[in-house]
């Protein structure tokens, strides 16, 4: 009997690894239906999308606020969606403020829920923990050191490795030269998907990287914006380059990067890197009030150190990201310890395949 799979990611990560978890599903059984929330990536997969995710990513706690009247009409619009779909389980992909709320709605409903790629409980609203321990059915995590912190909560969730690793690999082996030949070696810049932190942060990344003028700089243009949205930014020797960030990072020598994904992408190209984060004051002001970890990106979240140097708020400066770019240069000494930390952040990251073991779990559970 053929299955029904509604998947739901709102982000452009969220994208990333649904679409690949879905060419894996679609590999074991190729006639699953799939329809849900998502971007371009899950769109060529074949999923059939009701909502972008341009429509849906929000930055930060005030602009939830502002923005309160859209989210609650898209809670709306996609319960309405997945009850005239009826699928046999909903496939819920991080963006925890919108899918865990789904989640709940969904168990009432006698849905079934998978959660692939946690919500980062751990960092705040512990509470959250409950919720998705009524809630959903079977939790697939991304992060090595996620499993022992749901233990705590006997909670059993799966950890079956990142699926970034293949996303790399693949890129690397299928990869044929898609850029131009550069005569400097280059600084990429990775500003983020969302407007918000975009225009927060772009223009001091760029006033930061035109000091390096032996650099060529090209900035990761994020796919689901329009190119012409950074027209307002575009400057004199600095490229704008969209839907090839892996191209960028494959040729880059340093980078400049939103926290994030994008931290760990970099990574796993061993491109050293500085991390930046700007929120509004006001967004800032609650995170830092509510949020107790240590660090901000995901590289020093799994290496459990500062492997590489975050820029956070009033750090994220022009004359800080010089400084901090100038340390990991070719021929200095942080660049060969950055790089030997990213060797160790690969070894604890697990084997590569984790998007095929992941769809296998999942189906096998179906």
């Amino acid at each position: 009997m053929t299955k029904k799979i509604f998947v739901l990611s709102g982000e452009a990560s969220g994208d990333l690894h649904a679409a690949n978890l879905v060419h894996e599903m679609k590999r074991i059984q190729p006639n699953l239906v799939l329809q849900g929330w998502g971007g371009d990536r899950l769109q060529k997969e074949g999923v059939i999308i009701k909502k972008h995710i341009r429509e849906l990513a929000f930055m930060g706690f005030l602009e939830v606020v502002l923005n309160l009247k859209t989210i609650l009409k898209n809670f709306k619009i996609c319960k309405k969606e997945i009850l005239d779909f009826q699928p046999d389980v909903l496939i819920l992909v991080d963006y925890p403020g919108f899918n865990l709320r789904i989640a709940e709605w969904a168990k009432i409903q006698d849905i079934r829920v998978f959660y692939y790629v946690s919500p980062q409980i751990w960092a705040w609203k512990k509470n959250r923990v409950f919720k998705i321990k009524k809630s959903v059915e079977r939790m697939y995590c991304i992060l090595p050191f996620e499993k022992d912190f749901y233990k705590q909560f006997e909670i059993d969730v799966n950890y079956l490795g990142h699926p970034l690793l293949d996303e790399v690999q693949h890129f690397r082996t299928k990869h044929q030269e898609d850029l131009p030949q550069f005569q400097k070696p280059i600084l990429a810049v990775l500003p983020g998907s969302r407007k918000q932190e975009i225009e927060r942060k772009l223009p001091i990344m760029l006033e930061a990287a035109k000091q390096f003028s032996h650099y060529h700089i090209l900035v990761a243009c994020a796919p689901n914006l329009d190119l012409s949205y950074y027209d307002k930014f575009k400057v004199e020797g600095v490229d704008f380059i969209q839907n090839k960030t892996y191209s960028i990072l494959n040729v880059a020598n340093v980078a400049i990067v939103t926290s994030g994904t994008a931290t760990l992408e970099t990574a796993l190209f061993r491109v050293p890197q500085v991390v930046c984060y700007k929120s509004s004051p006001a967004s800032y002001w609650i995170a830092r009030s509510l949020i107790h970890i240590k660090y901000i990106s995901l590289v020093n979240l799994i290496l459990d150190k500062e492997a590489v140097k975050e820029l956070i708020q009033a750090e994220c400066s022009v004359q800080k990201i010089v400084i901090e770019l100038g340390k990991i240069e070719e021929g200095n000494v942080g660049r060969s310890k950055m790089i030997k930390d990213y060797d160790n952040l690969v070894q604890l990251l697990g084997e590569k395949g984790a998007s095929a073991r992941i769809s296998e779990s999942m189906l096998q559970n179906l």
